[in-house]
């Protein structure tokens, strides 16, 4: 859903938002897939303030979501839910540019069912973490399981831990970040802390080692916005090492994505009702990147 915080024509605003092409999103309009104040509207319809977008979720652009036999990293499977160990670099479900590979086209070979609340192009993905972060997800394998472990998410009952390398030095032994995150106005692929349009976001850090030009950090969140940690580290002027749209600097000679890892995450199995909880070890790239700071 989008609260509409500029007048554009609808096609225009949701290429900004969304990151896709105009092209599709004109599809998505014409064939009724966009909503503005719950009707259908033509792709010329110019926005006014405060007008409500809605993408439902099932479109696909002529494209068939494959399965396809690729290697998975299973920390926990049974019969209603599986967690699974994300690699740095593979995308989290397909979209446009993105139909193969994912981690969506992955659970389809692997799985005889997955949740459906997300839509077909979202199956089983109750949350998400980005291309280049590595780490633990949770994938629902049926729609009472999806709902509950959204509302456990939504309730800020779910452990997730990052570890993460950040630049400069943090003085402090821990610290709480509460700074509200929004879409960027200047760029809209980006997000920013704003109080226009934004939502609360909170992240709690806590100082693990210090180096001489970098701090290894653990960031726990108690919300879950996107780029959460890429963009409250950046506020505070210690983005993520190698974040290559929040940070100081990209590594030329490095084939790593920002030095962040999702290590941690635990909740109530909606079934059993008992706590779980798994933690993971970043990857070996991660570390060799590590060395180089700690020299």
């Amino acid at each position: 859903m989008y609260v509409v915080d500029r007048v554009s024509r609808v096609d225009k605003y949701l290429m900004e938002e969304m990151g896709i092409s105009r092209s599709l999103v004109q599809k998505m309009i014409d064939s009724s897939y966009v909503l503005v104040n719950d009707y259908p509207v033509k792709c010329s319809y110019k926005l006014k303030i405060n007008d409500v977008i809605r993408v439902l979720d099932g479109y696909q652009e002529d494209t068939q979501i494959e399965e396809e036999d690729i290697d998975l990293d299973i920390v926990y499977e049974d019969e209603y839910l599986l967690v699974v160990n994300k690699p740095s670099g593979m995308v989290v479900h397909p979209a446009p540019g993105n139909y193969h590979g994912t981690l969506v086209n992955a659970l389809m070979y692997h799985c005889n069912s997955l949740s459906g609340v997300n839509g077909v192009v979202r199956p089983g993905i109750v949350h998400r973490i980005d291309k280049d972060t590595s780490g633990l997800l949770v994938v629902a394998k049926n729609d009472m399981v999806h709902e509950d472990l959204a509302r456990q998410i939504g309730e800020k009952r779910v452990t997730r831990e990052y570890l993460a390398l950040v630049d400069g030095v943090i003085m402090e032994d821990t610290a709480t970040i509460d700074a509200p995150i929004g879409r960027d106005t200047q760029n809209r692929k980006k997000m920013c802390v704003t109080d226009v349009n934004s939502k609360d976001a909170i992240t709690h850090i806590r100082v693990l080692e210090r180096y001489e030009k970098a701090t290894l950090i653990t960031c726990r969140l108690e919300t879950g916005r996107t780029h959460q940690i890429r963009v409250h580290m950046s506020y505070i002027h210690h983005p993520v090492v190698n974040d290559p749209i929040y940070g100081k600097r990209k590594m030329d000679d490095v084939q790593f994505g920002q030095m962040l890892h999702a290590k941690k995450l635990g909740f109530v199995h909606p079934v059993s009702k008992k706590y779980l909880e798994f933690e993971v070890d970043a990857p070996r790239q991660f570390y060799e990147i590590l060395k180089k700071y700690q020299n």
